[in-house]
């Protein structure tokens, strides 16, 4: 809308706020309209939300337990927790919201042909962001890991049933594709958002083409992710890395889809110059991987990572799928240019002189391109990084949010 001061009330629905990558887009979101002088209220299903955030948590622990058991039983995620969304709409009509603004609504904790009911006929206004593919397939939240496009035929047969939903005995894909054709569909002034253009990409090739999609990259805290020198030079001498080379990977969690099989490819593929660093990892998989790796496991502390970022030669981002990895904005934002396989929307924060793009699977053009960033320094400035990551502050991205999409 052109003028956000006949907007009056935001109301969000996430599976959490104020953790994790998207709750902290809603918090920030949440707080950006406050300063602006709007109120906003928060649903969300699962842990806890700041106290200062106006929320409410959608059913109980009980419930997603639940949900979420019934869902490994029958593959039929988001059509449990009639009783809490059925309360969800109730606490919508009583707020009276102006939009609302959904984000992940699945995670085992609402029902969604209930809430969908409900807002074909609201008559709100209605932004939806789309943070994976889940949406518009009959079960996966990604695909193209395994190349697979079930989605544009109506699904059936998943080769995906043990990943997140995930489903033990049953595959419901094709009727669960089927019944969010039916909810999804045709929606009154609904306007989506995605983070990349090549989520965008893949959302026009299916049945929620119809909507108008706008692109708003997730966004970062420069002020938190910027360079600690100090900070790295200490995490240098405890772990033994002066004189090295060091290339670094985070996820939360590891697993093959990030990358994990091919950073422990390459460790055998670097001669004692290089060092290799992965921080994130479970007990279990520090013990599977090769000695040589420094295997470190996951840490909530931002500024810790932002040492790591600040220490590294070079941010290395395997993944085999992904939306928009900010973990390559973290990196560039401490100074620290990155080379990543090019999957989903890993290459769009990148510029030649921030970073190399190199095929997927492709160990051999990795080490090449590690190389070249190492040894052309003047070509990948820290401040060319540092620059290109500015454009992504989340400040920014929420005044996007405000000004070009409400």
């Amino acid at each position: 809308m052109d003028d956000v001061h006949i907007l009056n009330k935001v109301f969000f629905i996430n599976s959490v706020c104020g953790t994790g990558s998207v709750g902290r887009i809603v918090a920030g979101l949440m707080k950006e309209l406050k300063s602006r002088g709007v109120d906003s209220f928060a649903a969300y299903g699962r842990k806890r939300a700041p106290e200062e955030l106006p929320s409410r948590r959608i059913g109980s622990e009980l419930d997603v337990l639940c949900h979420g058991a019934l869902s490994r039983i029958t593959d039929r995620h988001g059509l449990y927790s009639v009783r809490a969304t059925k309360r969800l709409v109730e606490i919508i009509r009583e707020y009276d919201p102006d939009l609302i603004h959904l984000h992940n609504i699945h995670g085992y904790y609402l029902n969604y042909p209930v809430l969908f009911d409900y807002l074909k006929t609201s008559g709100k206004r209605l932004v939806w962001t789309l943070h994976d593919c889940w949406t518009f397939t009959g079960h996966c939240t990604h695909y193209s890991y395994l190349g697979c496009r079930r989605y544009k035929k109506g699904c059936g047969s998943c080769p995906q049933l043990r990943e997140y939903p995930a489903s033990f005995f049953m595959d419901a894909s094709e009727k669960n594709l089927a019944r969010k054709k039916e909810c999804f569909s045709h929606l009154p002034g609904l306007r989506l958002v995605t983070p990349s253009e090549w989520l965008k990409d893949e959302v026009e090739t299916s049945f929620m083409a119809e909507y108008p999609i706008s692109v708003i990259p997730t966004g970062i805290d420069p002020d938190v992710f910027s360079p600690k020198p100090e900070e790295g030079a200490a995490l240098r001498a405890r772990y033994g890395l002066d004189g090295k080379k060091v290339i670094l990977g985070v996820a939360n969690p590891w697993r093959e889809r990030k990358g994990i099989n091919d950073f422990a490819a390459l460790s055998e593929m670097l001669d004692e110059r290089f060092k290799l660093v992965m921080v994130g990892l479970k007990e279990k998989q520090i013990r599977q991987l090769p000695k040589s790796i420094l295997a470190l496991p996951g840490t909530d502390c931002a500024e810790s990572l932002a040492a790591w970022y600040t220490l590294s030669d070079v941010y290395l981002n395997l993944t085999l799928e992904d939306t928009f990895p900010t973990t390559n904005l973290e990196a560039l934002s401490c100074g620290t240019a990155v080379v990543t396989y090019d999957s989903g929307g890993s290459r769009e924060a990148l510029t030649e002189n921030t970073g190399i793009v190199v095929e997927r699977g492709d160990l051999n053009g990795v080490i090449r391109a590690l190389k070249t960033v190492i040894t052309e320094q003047t070509r990948y400035t820290s401040e060319l990084c540092m620059e290109r990551a500015a454009l992504y502050s989340a400040e920014k991205r929420f005044h996007q949010y405000v000004e070009e999409v409400y």
